[in-house]
C-alpha cells in the first residue's frame, strides 16, 4: 500500500505543472473584465446538486469549500479525486448567436487523515479563466464609418487564466464541531490584446494595445461544522466559511504601439509598467446547511456573499460588483449496499442556484441562475466511485441594456479513488 501511495503522490506533484497552465478556453466577451470569467468551484458531487459544498462531509469526499469537513476522512484512508469537464458556451444577442466548446482539467485533490477526527487535504483548483476572441468589421455602410479613417476591423482577444493551489487541514475540537483552515496559493497570467487594422494600407499604421496581469501570493480559508446525529440514522449539519480578503502581489504592463502592414512594431505610443502594483480581493462569506439520513438521502443549501466592490485590480476600471448567491441540491441513493442491481447502488444529484455575476456594465450588473444534475457510479468492491454532472448556467442582462447572454453546458466527471494505507490484506 505504501507503493501505491508513493506512486499516486508522485503522479501528483508531476500533473501541477501542466494543469498550472491549462485554462478552459470558451469564448466569452465578459472574461475582458476584472480577473476573467470565475469558475464554479466544489467537488463533482457538490456541483452536481446545484454547487453545495459548505455543509457536506464524508468519509471518502473532500469537500474543499469548506477546510472543516476534512475531519471525517477514514482512518488509514487515502483519497485520490482527479477531474475533467467539457464546456459548451452560446452567446446570443439578437437573433445573432455563435458557440465554442472545449474541454480540460477542472481538479487534482487529495486527503488523507492524520489521526482518528484529523485530516489533511492539498490539490489544484481553477479559479478563473481570460480566454476570448472577438472582431468588428466598420465599412461604409455602417453607421460609425469615418471616411478619414476608411474601413477598419477591431479585434479583441484573451489568454490565460488564475488558479489556487491549496493544502489544509480540518480537525474535531468537540465531538459535535470541527474547524478547519486551508492554505491557498493563487498565480496565473492573463494577456489582453487590442488590435485595429485598416484596409487602407497606404495610408494608415495599424495600432495594436497590450496587457499582462500576473497575480500571485498566500491566502487563508476558515471554516466552521456543527454535526449532530438524530433518530434513525437522520443527521444534521451546519457549515460556515470565511475566505480572507487578501492584497495579492502582482505585475501590469501595458503596451500601444503603432504597427506596419507586415505586424512589424514602428512606434510606441505607450508603455506602462507596475511590477509591485497590488492586487486586492475580496473576502467571502459562505453559510450552510444540510439534512438527511445516513446512506439515503440529503437535502443542502448554501448561501454566498462576496463585496466584490471592495476589490481592486490594476488596470480595470470598477466593473466589480457584490454578489449573493443560493443554492440548493439533493442526493438520494435507492440501496447503498444492493447487491443485486448497480443502479440501486447508485448515488442520484439534483439542484439548482440563483445569485449574481460579479460584472457590472454601464451600471447593470449581470445574473446567473443554473440547474444541474449527476450520479455517483460506485466501481466494483472499492468504496471508489466515478462522479458525473451536467450544469446548465446562463448568464445575462436587462434586456435594455443592450448586452449579449451566455449559455453555459458544462459535462464533468472526475475519478475519486478510495483505498488504505498501512492495510495489509489477508486475502487478494
Amino acid at each position: 500500500m505504501l507503493k501505491k501511495t508513493a506512486i499516486t503522490t508522485l503522479v501528483f506533484l508531476l500533473i501541477i505543472p501542466y494543469t498550472a497552465i491549462s485554462q478552459k478556453q470558451l469564448n466569452s466577451p465578459y472574461s475582458r473584465f476584472n480577473i476573467g470569467s470565475l469558475e464554479s468551484q466544489g467537488s463533482f458531487k457538490g456541483r452536481a446538486m446545484g454547487g453545495v459544498g459548505v455543509a457536506l462531509r464524508d468519509n471518502n469526499s473532500i469537500h474543499y469549500m469548506n477546510p472543516a469537513s476534512y475531519s471525517s476522512l477514514d482512518t488509514n484512508s487515502f483519497s485520490f479525486d482527479f477531474g475533467v469537464d467539457f464546456g459548451i458556451n452560446t452567446l446570443k444577442q439578437g437573433d445573432k448567436t455563435h458557440s465554442s466548446n472545449d474541454m480540460n482539467f477542472n481538479h487534482l485533490i487529495m486527503g488523507f487523515p492524520i489521526t482518528k477526527n484529523w485530516g489533511v487535504a492539498t490539490g489544484i483548483v481553477p479559479v478563473s479563466r481570460g480566454y476570448y476572441n472577438i472582431s468588428n468589421r466598420v465599412s461604409e455602410t455602417d453607421t460609425d464609418y469615418n471616411p478619414v479613417m476608411g474601413a477598419y476591423i477591431s479585434s479583441y482577444s484573451g489568454t490565460g487564466g488564475f488558479s489556487n493551489v491549496f493544502l489544509g487541514t480540518g480537525v474535531n475540537i468537540f465531538k459535535n464541531l470541527s474547524v478547519g483552515v486551508n492554505m491557498t496559493i493563487m498565480f496565473g497570467t492573463l494577456e489582453r490584446t487590442h488590435a485595429v487594422i485598416f484596409e487602407d494600407i497606404a495610408n494608415n499604421f495599424h495600432t495594436r494595445i497590450s496587457e499582462k496581469m500576473k497575480i500571485n501570493g498566500i491566502n487563508f480559508d476558515y471554516g466552521l461544522q456543527y454535526m449532530t446525529t438524530l433518530k434513525d440514522d437522520y443527521f444534521l449539519n451546519a457549515g460556515f466559511t470565511l475566505v480572507s480578503g487578501k492584497s495579492y502581489k502582482s505585475g501590469y504592463e501595458y503596451f500601444a504601439t503603432r504597427i506596419s502592414v507586415y505586424n512589424i512594431p514602428v512606434d510606441t505610443l505607450e508603455y506602462i509598467s507596475e511590477a509591485a502594483a497590488p492586487v486586492k480581493l475580496p473576502q467571502s462569506y459562505k453559510a450552510g446547511v444540510a439534512f438527511g439520513k445516513r446512506n439515503k438521502y440529503t437535502v443542502s443549501f448554501d448561501f454566498v456573499t462576496t463585496p466584490w466592490n471592495n476589490s481592486d485590480i490594476p488596470g480595470v476600471d470598477k466593473y466589480a460588483a457584490s454578489t449573493t448567491k443560493y443554492a440548493l441540491g439533493f442526493e438520494f441513493i435507492p440501496e447503498r449496499y444492493s447487491n443485486s442491481s448497480l443502479f440501486r447502488r447508485m448515488e442520484y444529484r439534483f439542484g439548482g442556484y440563483l445569485g449574481d455575476n460579479y460584472l457590472t456594465l454601464d451600471g447593470d450588473q449581470l445574473k446567473e441562475k443554473g440547474v444541474s444534475f449527476g450520479v455517483g457510479i460506485p466501481l466494483r468492491r472499492t468504496i471508489s466511485r466515478l462522479n458525473l454532472f451536467v450544469d446548465y448556467t446562463q448568464i445575462s442582462a436587462p434586456k435594455e441594456s443592450g448586452l449579449h447572454s451566455e449559455n453555459i453546458i458544462n459535462i464533468g466527471g472526475s475519478l475519486n479513488f478510495y483505498d488504505f494505507w498501512f492495510f495489509k490484506r489477508r486475502y487478494n
